[in-house]
C-alpha cells in the first residue's frame, strides 16, 4: 500500500513534527518526506503506508479515552484550567487536589457536553473539573475517585514569571563569562578546578566589583580517561566532572597519615607542571592523578557527624545518585566487560545491574563520595563569591544534551529519543549545519514521567547557584533532529511543550532563588523572545549580532532590559581575535565556508565596520584609532557602549581581559581544532592565572571602565 504524502505531512505536523521551517537566508524549506518518516519512528510511530497513519492516530484517540486523567498537568499559578477526567460513560467522579503539604482542595465540575466514544464497546464519558488559579506553587497531586478506583497525575503549579532578578533593584550586575578549565592557579592540578573558581569569584568580587561569575558547564565526564574535551558533551548533566574537584581541600585530607599525604602530593607533582603550559590543556592525565587522590582520601574515616552528611547527601540525591553511581562503577571496566555482559546490563533496572549493586557497593558508595565532595565545593565557590560581594554569584552553564553513550543515555533511556541525534540548522557562522549527535527528550515520554528527570536535573544543577545559563534555549520550545547517518541539512524541528518545560525551570529557579538567563541566539520564532521575557527568563544579547530592522548596529537605548548582554561568546574569538578576522580564516582552513575566502572576509570586515562606526558616533573610540592596532582601546571601546545599554547584566570575557586571541570552540569541528583545550593567556601568549588576574592593570582598566560607564547610565 502507498503513503500519501500529504497524510504523512498532515500526521507529523499533529505529532509537533515540522513540515517545513525558515532558514537563515529568509528562505522557506521543505523537510523531505524521508526525514519525516525516519523522525517519526524515533517518536515510537513507525509509518510505511496509509493505514499506519490511519492506526496511528486511532491509537491515539483511543489511548487519550482509556486514560482517566492526563500524565500530568502544568499549569500557572495565575491561571485556572480546565482538567478533561475520562470515566465509564454516566457514573460518578470525584477530583481532589493533594498539595505537597498534605491538605486537599476539592476541584469543582463544570459542565461539559462532549459527546461519549466508544471505547471496544464501552461508551466512556468526558467529566470537566476546574483547577483553580492561586494554588501554592508545588509538586503536587490530582486524584480521582471512579467505580473503577483512584487515579493519580502530577499537578506542577508554576510561577507566572521568575521574580529573582527583581532583588538586584535599579543597579545593574557587571560580571565576568570565564572557561573554568583553562583558568589555572600555582595549586591547581593543571586543570582550573572549584577551589580556584572560589578564588576568582572572590577576587573579581572584592577588587573590580563583579555580580557574577559565569563559567562552563561543569557536567560530569566519564569517572576514567579518556574523557571528551567538551564540556557540553557531558555524559550526564545532573552530576559534576571529578575533574574540577581540588583534593586538598576535602576535609578528611587534613586526617591523612603523612605517607598517604606525600602519595597525593606526588600525583599532583605529576600533572601541576602543566599549569605552566600555554599552548594546550591535557584533562586525562589531570582526572586520572585526581581519582588516584581521591581514593587515598576516601579510605580515610569520616567522623560520624561527616558520615551523617554523607548519608544525607545520598538521601537527598536519591535514586539518581545511586544509578549514576552504578554505571560509574561499571564504565571503570567497561572495556573488560564481554559484550554478552554489556547487553545484560543495557538498563539499571535489568537482572545484572541488579547484582551489580550488591557486588560493586563499595565502588558505588565510591563515587557517590565524590559527588558529595564536589557538592561540598561548589557550596563552598558559592560562599565565596557571596562573600566577595558577588550580589549573584556564580552562573552555571547547562547544555543541550549528553553523549550517546553515557549515564544519561543508559539511566533515562525511557525518556529520550534513540535513532536521532540533536544539532541545528545551517546558520551563516555554520553553513553546513551541526551534529551534536545527542540523544533529545522524548516529550511524549518525559511528559508521561510528569517531567521529573527534568526537574530532579534543575534541582542539583541549581542548589549552588545565584544564576543559571541555558545554552541554546531554544531547545525548551523546539529541537532540529537529525536521523541517525544523515547530514545536519536533513533534519526537522520537533516541537516541545513549552509551558511545561518553561514551567518546571521557572519553577525549581524561583525557589532556588536563581535568576535564569537562556541563549536565545540563532533560528528561532519571533514570540519566543516575547514569551521568555513575560516568564522572567532573561535573554542574551551579543554586540556583534544585534542589528535593527535596517541591518544597522542596535543603538545601546535599544537593547532589551532583561538579557545578558556581552560583546562576544565562547562560540567566538576573543575580541582581539575577532577584530584581526581570525573567525573567518580559521573557518576556511577548516572547510566551513560555503562562500569565497575573500567574499567572507569582505562581509565580516563590513559588519565590523559597521559596529565600529557606532561606536566612534558615541566618541568612545577615537576616529584615526586602529581597531586591530589600538586592541585595548577597541575593546574597552566596545564595552563601553554595550555598558550604555539597560540590559540588566553586563558579562566581560575573561579573555578580553588579559588580551587573549585563540577561541576556545570553533563550532561544526571536533579533531580538526583543539576546541575546548586552550589554556587561559595574555596577548604575548603568556599564561594567565588566577593570582596574576588579582594584580593585572588590564583587567582593571577594562572592568573599571565598564563598572564606570554603567553607572553613569
Amino acid at each position: 500500500m502507498s503513503l500519501d504524502p500529504g497524510a504523512l505531512r498532515s500526521l507529523a505536523r499533529d505529532l509537533g513534527v515540522s513540515t517545513d521551517f525558515w532558514g537563515w537566508d529568509g528562505t522557506r524549506k521543505q523537510v523531505a518526506d524521508t526525514t519525516l518518516v525516519r523522525v517519526l519512528a524515533a517518536l515510537g510511530h513507525e509509518v510505511a503506508d496509509d493505514a499506519d497513519v490511519r492506526r496511528i492516530r486511532g491509537d491515539r484517540a483511543r489511548a487519550a479515552w482509556a486514560a482517566t486523567l492526563p500524565r500530568v498537568v502544568v499549569l500557572r499559578e495565575d491561571r485556572e484550567e480546565s482538567l478533561a477526567v475520562h470515566v465509564v460513560d454516566g457514573t460518578p467522579v470525584d477530583v481532589e487536589a493533594i498539595l505537597e503539604d498534605g491538605s486537599r482542595r476539592p476541584l469543582t465540575q463544570v459542565e461539559d457536553f462532549t459527546a461519549p466514544y466508544d471505547l471496544d464497546g464501552t461508551r466512556r464519558g468526558q467529566a470537566s473539573f476546574r483547577i483553580p488559579r492561586g494554588l501554592p506553587l508545588g509538586w503536587h497531586t490530582i486524584r480521582a475517585h471512579t467505580s473503577e478506583g483512584a487515579h493519580e497525575c502530577p499537578l506542577v503549579v508554576t510561577p507566572a514569571r521568575i521574580t529573582v532578578q527583581d532583588g538586584l533593584g535599579d543597579r545593574r550586575a557587571m560580571g565576568v563569562q570565564a572557561q573554568l578549565y583553562s583558568v589555572r592557579s600555582p595549586r591547581s592540578w593543571g586543570i582550573g578546578d572549584l577551589a580556584d573558581a572560589r578564588d576568582l569569584a572572590a577576587i573579581l568580587g572584592v577588587r573590580h566589583g563583579a555580580d557574577f561569575l559565569l563559567i562552563n558547564p561543569l557536567h560530569a565526564s566519564r569517572p576514567v580517561p579518556p574523557m571528551l574535551p567538551s564540556p557540553y558533551l557531558p555524559v550526564t548533566r545532573r552530576f559534576t566532572s571529578a575533574l574540577y574537584v581540588r583534593p586538598e581541600d576535602v576535609p578528611e585530607f587534613r586526617d591523612l597519615p603523612e605517607h598517604a599525604r606525600q602519595r597525593i602530593a606526588a600525583l599532583r607533582s605529576e600533572v601541576s607542571p602543566a599549569n605552566a603550559r600555554a599552548d594546550r590543556l591535557e584533562r586525562d592525565p589531570v582526572l586520572a592523578s585526581k581519582m588516584e587522590a581521591l581514593e587515598e582520601i576516601f579510605a580515610a574515616p569520616r567522623t560520624p557527624a561527616r558520615q551523617a552528611l554523607f548519608d544525607a547527601y545520598r538521601a537527598r540525591e536519591g535514586r539518581g545518585l545511586e544509578d549514576f553511581a552504578l554505571w560509574c562503577a561499571l564504565d571503570e571496566h567497561r572495556e573488560e566487560l564481554p559484550d554478552r555482559t554489556r547487553e545484560e546490563l543495557a538498563s539499571p533496572d535489568s537482572p545484572a545491574a541488579q547484582r551489580a549493586r550488591t557486588e560493586l557497593a563499595d565502588r558505588i558508595t565510591f563515587h557517590a563520595w565524590v559527588q558529595w565532595v564536589l557538592d561540598e565545593q561548589l557550596a563552598a565557590a558559592q560562599a565565596g563569591a557571596r562573600e566577595g560581594g558577588m550580589r549573584i554569584g556564580l552562573m552555571h552553564d547547562l547544555a543541550v544534551g549528553v553523549t550517546e553513550v553515557g549515564a544519561d543515555a543508559w539511566r533515562l533511556a525511557d525518556v529520550l529519543a534513540r535513532g536521532v541525534g540533536v544539532g541545528a540548522p545551517a546558520d551563516q557562522y555554520n553553513q553546513q549545519g551541526q551534529n551534536w549527535h545527542q540523544p533529545p527528550w522524548h516529550p511524549e515520554a518525559l511528559a508521561a514521567a510528569g517531567y521529573r528527570p527534568w526537574r530532579d536535573q534543575l534541582r542539583t544543577l541549581l542548589r549552588h547557584a545565584g544564576a543559571l545559563r541555558i545554552d541554546h534555549v531554544l531547545g525548551l520550545f523546539r529541537l532540529w533532529w537529525i536521523p541517525d547517518g544523515a547530514p545536519a541539512s536533513e533534519g526537522t524541528y520537533v516541537t516541545y511543550d513549552h509551558e511545561a518545560m518553561i514551567g518546571v525551570l521557572a519553577l525549581e529557579a524561583q525557589r532556588a532563588g536563581a535568576i535564569v538567563v537562556g541563549e536565545d541566539l540563532g533560528t528561532f520564532e519571533p514570540w519566543v523572545r516575547d514569551y521568555l521575557t513575560e516568564r522572567g527568563i532573561l535573554g542574551t544579547s551579543i554586540l556583534w549580532f544585534e542589528n535593527d530592522a535596517a541591518g544597522n548596529p542596535l543603538p545601546p537605548e535599544d537593547y532589551r532590559r532583561l538579557c545578558l548582554a556581552s560583546v562576544n561568546t565562547h562560540d567566538l574569538p576573543p575580541t582581539a581575535g575577532y577584530l584581526a578576522g581570525d573567525h573567518v580564516r580559521l573557518r576556511h582552513e577548516l572547510g566551513l565556508l560555503e562562500r569565497d575566502l575573500d567574499e567572507e572576509i569582505a562581509v565580516d570586515a563590513a559588519a565590523q565596520a559597521k559596529v565600529l562606526d557606532a561606536v566612534r558616533a558615541r566618541g568612545l573610540l577615537d576616529e584615526d584609532a586602529d581597531p586591530r592596532e589600538d586592541v585595548e582601546a577597541t575593546v574597552i571601546a566596545l564595552h563601553r557602549y554595550l555598558a550604555q545599554t539597560p540590559s540588566l547584566l553586563v558579562g566581560v570575557s575573561l579573555v578580553d581581559c588579559v588580551g587573549e586571541r585563540r577561541i576556545q570552540n570553533q563550532p561544526g569541528t571536533d579533531s580538526e581544532y583543539p576546541n575546548w583545550r586552550v589554556p587561559l593567556a595574555d596577548q604575548d601568549g603568556e599564561v594567565v592565572t588566577v593570582d596574576d588576574i588579582a594584580a593585572s592593570a588590564r583587567t582593571a582598566r577594562l572592568l573599571a571602565a565598564v563598572r564606570e560607564a554603567m553607572d553613569a547610565t
